[in-house]
């Protein structure tokens, strides 16, 4: 790797769809966050977690060995407020990118960041992953450099993270597998991938 990577895992939500915490849900045995934390080790250091003291994911895994938290998100201001403390502590410690994910993508691997690495040019802010459907700016590559703009349209009330992307030089590159990108937000996706038996590393 020819620059320094931080990785990022979103993990703040309420995670009210799903009624219980995500970060601490159980896949194959192991916590998805734990999950997550893994896979992101084989090609990011260090690795952070953005999520208050009075999250349940904080209260889980805050002594979770080797991870750094980032608990001074601005409460309300969703997954963009949160992007915005993340990048804040990657460019504080002089890592100038970022991997950054939710914690719920169980089947995310270490080739989607190389994937999207790659894809990241001089002039490029962000490399966003996208599928079929949509677009994933929460599995996405960053400057940490971009922080400040983002803190400072959360500051302006914007909650919006795909408004923020407007703000940014962003190239969006379809990933060779969606599968990386599966998202588990409720109980039923819980139940689809137990039922398709789509492997969970």
């Amino acid at each position: 790797m020819s620059q320094p990577l931080a990785g990022i895992v979103l993990a703040g939500g309420a995670s009210r769809r799903m009624g219980e915490d995500k970060a601490a849900l159980d896949l194959g045995g192991q916590p998805m966050l734990t999950r997550i934390v893994t896979e992101l080790r084989r090609r990011c250091d260090p690795i952070t977690v953005v999520a208050t003291t009075d999250s349940a994911a904080y209260a889980a895994f805050a002594e979770q060995d080797g991870l750094r938290w980032v608990t001074d998100e601005d409460p309300g201001t969703g997954p963009l407020g949160a992007l915005a403390a993340g990048l804040t502590d990657a460019a504080a410690h002089d890592v100038p990118v970022a991997f950054v994910c939710a914690t719920d993508m169980p089947l995310l691997r270490a080739d989607l960041v190389d994937e999207l690495l790659a894809g990241l040019g001089a002039d490029d802010d962000a490399v966003i992953a996208v599928d079929a459907q949509r677009q994933h700016p929460l599995a996405a590559i960053y400057r940490s450099s971009c922080a400040a703009r983002l803190t400072e349209l959360v500051a302006g009330g914007e909650r919006r993270l795909l408004a923020a992307l407007d703000e940014m030089v962003v190239h969006r590159v379809s990933v060779t597998d969606p599968t990386w990108l599966t998202n588990v937000n409720a109980p039923e996706d819980v139940h689809r991938l137990r039922r398709d038996k789509i492997a969970v590393p």
